[in-house]
């Protein structure tokens, strides 16, 4: 799932062009291979500049690993910029990372610096592929023993809404999900998404929760309680993490 030598797009809806109208010119790729280096080189040096000094509950990692090859990492929108760094330096530990990168050629810029992060891109729209994107998931998860992260609130909100796809593809799949979250001594919130950016030399901490395994049969009042359950969860985490701040 990913693009041809000669840069256009495969196993996507849009093929090479976008729903705007946009093509993958030979002007527009080499903006892009000049543009992913750039922001992986600042992303890197955010790293740099803030330290995770605490991670609580990395051993539910290591037990929902000792399972299965792979699982569902599940956490807010809002917490990805360290969530994200903390599972891609996982792979010793045999856990291949994964994202949902739109199907079209404004997405291959994202997904070009994914793939030069060490994770695994899946091709898909939540907003317009979503059963093709759940499709995907699957295929990634259990054949591929891939790891694809889901932002159950997802970049358009509602911010801190359990949206059931993460529970339907453990569901589907019989892979736990795994709650995380991050937090950060001192930050930035993005005005129109509350994305959160540490201030350059944060302490951070991340919190992973126990797998959530799901069964095969659920009926729609479970679903509706376990999507309660698990906003609680991540909640609790976050808690969890910032406790961990304060006691250092």
């Amino acid at each position: 799932m990913s693009a041809d030598d000669d840069g256009r797009l495969r196993n996507t809806l849009y093929r090479t062009t976008t729903r705007s109208g946009r093509r993958m010119t030979r002007a527009r790729r080499l903006l892009y291979r000049l543009a992913a280096p750039l922001g992986l080189s600042i992303i890197r040096a955010w790293w740099m500049m803030c330290r995770v000094v605490r991670v609580e509950g990395g051993q539910h990692l290591a037990a929902a690993l000792a399972r299965a090859p792979s699982l569902v990492p599940c956490y807010w929108h809002q917490h990805q910029l360290y969530c994200g760094k903390f599972l891609v330096e996982q792979r010793e530990r045999g856990l291949t990372v994964g994202w949902l990168i739109s199907p079209s050629v404004d997405g291959e810029l994202g997904a070009m610096m994914v793939r030069r992060f060490g994770g695994a891109v899946i091709r898909g729209s939540s907003t317009h592929t979503g059963a093709r994107a759940l499709r995907d998931y699957y295929q990634a998860l259990v054949k591929d023993n891939i790891s694809p992260v889901i932002t159950p609130d997802g970049p358009r909100g509602p911010r801190f809404k359990f949206k059931p796809g993460a529970l339907l593809l453990a569901q589907m799949s019989g892979r736990p999900i795994l709650p995380m979250s991050y937090a950060a001594s001192r930050a930035w919130l993005i005005k129109w998404d509350k994305f959160v950016i540490p201030a350059p030399f944060a302490r951070i901490a991340i919190a992973i929760g126990p797998p959530c395994y799901v069964p095969r049969v659920t009926d729609a009042a479970s679903l509706e309680r376990l999507q309660t359950q698990m906003e609680q969860e991540l909640k609790r985490l976050y808690g969890v993490a910032r406790t961990a701040l304060r006691a250092r």
